[in-house]
């Protein structure tokens, strides 16, 4: 018999030396198929059940650009903790490895419950992540989800929508401002259930002189039509 599919068995099985170059090289990099299209399903139909979530945001009201999007309330659904859970445990060791080469403290604990414990000790107690839905000439302006003081430097965003049956456009877009240098801008393409991992804030790069910080910036070019639908996966809680 089959073992049974868990998102630790799925992350386990992902091409990781392919996914911790491109963050070297780009900031950010593409999972391939993380939650099937049931999965998807499910969590999009959740956008219209209120039950789910602490509050709701409309991006036009705050100059955050043209959309929606709500924040799931404790608890969590089960399948948002089973994937935040397990995706933190493989992505700290990263993220220690980056906070070392920034000269930051690399003390990321090794499973999530021991981190969000810390964030709530600083009074980071709200759930983060989020449920974003996107109409026809929706978008979302560059920004950084940081949230407090404590910031896990690395997050996710998974397509729940099916690319060119259910929208066009839409696109995810990742800026980096390196020093003394104009921004580069990434546009990345996911198929449904599929991830993005990408830098929070900053990230190291190194030079011939050394490692130095660029800050990274991400969003969503405009949507040309249909529904677009998409869960964040945020590491740290929220003030």
């Amino acid at each position: 018999m089959q073992p049974p599919v868990t998102p630790a068995r799925t992350i386990d099985a992902l091409d990781w030396p392919r996914i911790e170059t491109d963050l070297a090289t780009r900031g950010c990099a593409t999972t391939g198929q993380l939650f099937t299209p049931k999965e998807c399903a499910q969590l999009a139909a959740m956008y219209d059940e209120g039950g789910h979530f602490r509050s709701r945001v409309v991006m036009q009201r705050h100059g955050f650009g043209q959309g929606e999007y709500q924040y799931f309330a404790n608890p969590l659904p089960s399948l948002i903790t089973a994937w935040r859970s397990a995706l933190y445990e493989r992505l700290a060791p990263l993220a220690n490895a980056w906070a070392s080469a920034m000269g930051q403290p690399a003390d990321y604990p090794p499973d999530h419950a021991a981190y969000l414990a810390r964030c709530h000790a600083a009074d980071q107690l709200r759930p983060t992540p989020l449920l974003l839905r996107y109409d026809e000439g929706d978008y979302n302006c560059l920004h950084q989800d940081l949230y407090g003081d404590l910031q896990f430097p690395l997050q996710l965003t998974v397509l729940l929508s099916q690319p060119g049956e259910d929208f066009t456009g839409g696109e995810f877009v990742l800026t980096e401002q390196r020093p003394r240098m104009q921004s580069r801008a990434e546009v990345v393409s996911l198929a449904q259930g599929e991830a993005v991992i990408f830098a929070v804030n900053q990230r190291p790069v190194a030079g011939t002189r050394g490692t130095y910080r660029v800050t990274m910036r991400h969003g969503v070019s405009r949507l040309r039509s249909g529904r677009r639908h998409t869960v964040g996966l945020i590491f740290h809680d929220a003030r």
